[in-house]
């Protein structure tokens, strides 16, 4: 079969994505790969058609128990034979599955980087014609990424060690300059074809709110203005996780919760019954969605704010895979910087010497800096995060929250000069926080112990509101005014000095566009959903397929994904023909599912 063959055979796709061409025909040319590609833009099939089409038995390593099921659960309803190797499997299963994959029963193996050196597995590399390894994830090889597995930089000596070298894959959704790499170093890729597409998604809406009343307000609204749509809430804590989880659920939500607190069976049973559908809404901690392919999550929001912006962009890259229009809001406020610090200073890896520790705390401290940048900017929301990814930026994208805003300059020279005198009058000894309760005038325990209290300055912007402080002293900060340094204490730069000359524009979300908000809100809410010419087929379509899902014990996304259903309520096929022309449908599942889903549309059709 060509590749275009496979294409449709396998997964019902007529043409390939950008970049998924070129990515395989190097696979298949014999040439090593490297492509960074955004989430949903379909990496697993640059490595899937692949495998399909060489000799041989394809390795694809992951650090994803999760993904690892979903994918080859995909695969084998496809009619792809596919296994994992990974700590989910009882020593029965594990074994039984050596076996079949030495009778050479499988075409692609997936397994967890760390079963690589052990010997019942190497046995299978010994004897298993092993003509692709494809390595998901690669950002986790360089330690100047944000997930940063130690276990990675021994997948070169695995693959070194095969009887054959082996034409090596390695993809990602998020890697700057530098951690491409060290991608290429520490895998050894040789001469590797190296793609970039991109890191857009244009499906995605993003939107950033600062000091609101109350968090669990807002969100408890939204969820409430999108009673049918799958979403994942993040909180920073497990603390957070579990009032917000109860809040929901009291409030009538159908929603569960996910954190490292909890036992592994519980976190097993709450992320199935997200994935399966039984549970909308999932509140979690970051320790929730490395892996998770559902497709259908039309909403993710930060209940507080990650440690950078590759996290952020990873979590989020888990709305709308499907290409459909999604959410992405985060929530912030000043706390959220305190908290992320004091998890960044206990992040204590011991297989790092203490010079690596310091290095990687910097980074991480920078990262978080530019995080606090993109949760307080008044520009575009998607400009700052392809320019941050070393893309040109996109000016204005239309489908932000400061895109869709009305701003108005403000004059705040005369608090931000201040500021920043304020800042050189103490000594350059005091954090944010500090330094605003000195401006303010607020008397407290660490001004006392600085000898603060009594410095020229004490209560000069009393009268200025704390939310507008915060806003200009965030200004400052993001135009190089003032910087944080050691024990984040405020320091001068060397630009301090020019605000004396300089005048100060903050942008300010005007007045009339607040009280534009709710308007605006349910505008969004018809729009963050494609819409189909027949919503009521498409409900009906999706009962259908949830009803197959529970009878085969599978995500309804593996089934078909919302995006095939709304082809089917908008194309209303008929025939296997006419079925098997829809995007997503492959042989395999025509052969499978067409009667069914068929039954449903022909009732339908003849009722109108």
């Amino acid at each position: 079969m060509t590749k275009l063959e496979v294409l449709k055979k396998y997964f019902g796709y007529d043409s390939f994505r950008e970049g998924q061409e070129e990515l395989i025909d190097a696979i298949l040319s014999g040439r090593d790969a490297l492509g960074i590609m955004p989430t949903g833009a379909g990496k697993s099939i640059c490595y899937q058609v692949p495998a399909m089409m060489l000799d041989g038995v394809a390795v694809v390593i992951s650090p994803l128990i999760s993904l690892m099921k979903d994918q080859v659960g995909a695969l084998n309803q496809a009619g792809i034979p596919a296994c994992y190797f990974n700590s989910s499997l009882s020593q029965h299963e594990y074994f039984e599955a050596l076996e079949l994959a030495k009778a050479g029963q499988y075409k692609i193996i997936y397994v967890a980087p760390e079963r690589l050196e052990i010997d019942s597995f190497s046995r299978i590399a010994e004897e298993c014609e092993i003509s692709f390894v494809a390595v998901d994830e690669a950002h986790c090889v360089s330690q100047w990424g944000q997930d940063f597995r130690p276990s990675y930089l021994k997948i070169h000596r695995f693959i070194g060690g095969l009887p054959k070298r082996p034409v090596v894959g390695a993809f990602t959704a998020t890697a700057t300059k530098r951690v491409r790499d060290d991608i290429i170093t520490d895998l050894k890729l040789t001469n590797p074809k190296t793609l970039v597409t991109g890191f857009d998604r244009p499906n995605l809406y993003f939107e950033t709110r600062q000091s609101l009343p109350s968090r669990a307000g807002f969100i408890l609204d939204y969820v409430k203005a999108h009673p049918n749509s799958s979403g994942i809430i993040y909180c920073i804590s497990r603390s957070k996780v579990e009032k917000l989880c109860s809040t929901l659920c009291d409030n009538g939500i159908s929603a569960t919760r996910y954190h490292a607190g909890l036992s592994q069976e519980e976190r097993r049973h709450n992320q199935d019954a997200f994935i399966y559908g039984d549970k909308l809404v999932m509140v979690a901690t970051n320790a929730f969605g490395m892996g998770i392919d559902k497709s259908d999550v039309r909403f993710v929001i930060h209940n507080g704010m990650p440690k950078s912006l590759e996290a952020y962009y990873q979590e989020v890259g888990r709305a709308g895979r499907d290409g459909l229009k999604s959410d992405c809001i985060l929530l912030y406020a000043a706390s959220d910087v305190r908290t992320n610090r004091f998890l960044i200073n206990q992040n204590d890896n011991p297989e790092l010497s203490q010079s690596e520790k310091d290095k990687i705390k910097d980074k991480e401290l920078e990262r978080l800096k530019l995080m606090t940048f993109y949760a307080t900017t008044t520009d575009c929301l998607r400009d700052y995060i392809l320019k941050y990814f070393g893309e040109p930026g996109c000016g204005r994208c239309s489908n932000c929250s400061n895109c869709l805003s009305e701003y108005e300059e403000i004059d705040v020279t005369a608090v931000a000069r201040k500021l920043v005198a304020c800042v050189a009058v103490t000594g350059q000894k005091c954090g944010q926080m500090i330094l605003l309760d000195f401006v303010r005038g607020v008397p407290g325990e660490k001004l006392k112990m600085l000898h603060l209290n009594d410095k020229k300055g004490f209560g000069c912007l009393k009268d200025v509101k704390p939310e507008k402080l915060r806003e200009i002293l965030d200004h400052l900060l993001r135009t190089g005014y003032l910087k944080t340094g050691e024990f984040y204490k405020l320091e001068l730069t060397e630009r301090s000095h020019d605000i004396l000359s300089e005048t100060v524009i903050l942008k300010v979300t005007k007045e009339q566009e607040k009280r534009k908000e709710r308007t605006r809100r349910r505008d969004r809410k018809a729009a963050s959903v494609t819409a189909t010419e027949n919503p009521d087929l498409f409900e009906l379509l999706r009962q259908k397929r949830s009803e197959l899902a529970r009878a085969e014990k599978m995500p309804p996304y593996i089934i078909f994904s919302d995006k095939t259903l709304h082809d089917m309520a908008t194309e209303q096929p008929l025939n296997e023909n006419e079925f098997m022309r829809l995007s997503g449908v492959g042989s395999r599942k025509c052969e499978k599912y067409s009667s069914e889903f068929l039954a449903v549309i022909r009732k339908f059709v003849l009722s109108k």
